[in-house]
């Protein structure tokens, strides 16, 4: 059967878009879908230890966002430092980037930027005359339907409490329901994998079968690939885990004994067996996406969309800073 893009389509009030976080993090509702039973149910984020068992294993992501966003003194011109690839270095995505040639200069807060190089894929490499310190002159790259621009408070709630490798552009949401409290009462372990702006990117092929996924770098500990190996179940945090742990599948244990480091550029969807992931907690995406089509893989499109239906009739908030589902 040939899925359809329009195949993951569902209505969305817009005022269910979680523009801003709640007060307290761990103050989420969670949806729970249970697979092989259909039953769902409406429970709380606090909640969620209830649902593991004594030999799970919570996988995290411990990305650490960073302000990339920049803007030119003149406002002109738009950046994304999406990889710093040397101290003066930084691969960018530019707006407008038809102005930014090779050899065109800008100045970013007295500081110029060069550009030195246009890939295949329209990003720049931009060089600067002295280092560009993104956590004073940059901002958030907040997804596009906050329908806002980023604030102090941002700089806190659009990261995970246990955030420390530093290279994303978005947050891994799926964690920002966390605090040190509720991550300090179950087993868990972390990974890296920089969320980067393909994650915005909409799905622009008719068929699903025809898209083409970004690719992301990510991380993944020998001591950590242990105890995902030793595990009853792996439980992941949210799509850019479980996108790493089925990269790594292998025949006779979950993933490599000894770690693993590199790119991925897996498209999760139906259908698709899953290899590594036993339980996955992620928020509530947007329609269309690869994101939905990941989690439609987990736990049947039906089932998923019929609980998007469930989450606008029971008004949900919906997204990065929205509430989250919990599939078991």
């Amino acid at each position: 059967m040939t899925l359809l893009t329009k195949d993951f389509d569902y209505h969305l009030p817009e005022d269910l878009i979680a523009a801003r976080p709640l007060a307290e993090r761990s103050a989420s509702r969670m949806m729970v879908v249970h697979r092989a039973s259909g039953l769902i149910e409406h429970r709380t984020f606090l909640d969620f230890p209830e649902f593991l068992k004594p030999d799970d294993l919570v996988v995290l992501n411990d990305t650490k966002v960073i302000p990339a966003r920049v803007f030119s003194e003149d406002g002109k011109i738009e950046l994304l430092c999406l990889d710093r690839l040397s101290p003066l270095e930084w691969r960018c995505l530019v707006r407008p980037g038809r102005k930014m040639k090779v050899g065109h200069t800008l100045k970013v807060a007295g500081i110029t930027g060069t550009v030195s190089e246009v890939f295949e894929n329209g990003d720049r490499l931009v060089r600067w005359d002295e280092w560009l310190d993104l956590d004073t002159h940059g901002h958030l790259a907040l997804p596009h339907y906050m329908g806002r621009e980023d604030e102090l408070a941002d700089r806190d709630r659009y990261q995970t409490v246990y955030a420390r490798e530093e290279g994303a552009i978005a947050a891994p949401t799926a964690g920002l329901h966390f605090t040190p409290e509720v991550l300090a009462s179950i087993p868990h372990d972390f990974l890296t994998l920089h969320v980067g702006v393909g994650t915005f990117r909409p799905v622009s092929a008719e068929v699903i079968a025809d898209h083409v996924m970004h690719s992301e770098r990510y991380v993944v500990s020998e001591s950590t690939a242990q105890r995902i190996n030793a595990a009853g179940r792996v439980v992941a945090i949210g799509t850019t885990v479980t996108r790493v742990l089925e990269s790594l599948a292998i025949p006779g244990a979950r993933i490599p004994p000894q770690g693993q480091r590199g790119e991925t550029d897996i498209f999760i969807h139906p259908p698709y067996q899953f290899g590594v992931v036993g339980g996955l907690l992620t928020n509530f995406h947007l329609p269309q996406s690869t994101l939905i089509m990941l989690v439609s893989a987990f736990a049947g499109k039906e089932l998923v969309l019929e609980a998007y239906r469930k989450a606008v009739e029971e008004r949900y908030r919906f997204f990065s800073y929205g509430d989250c589902m919990l599939l078991v």
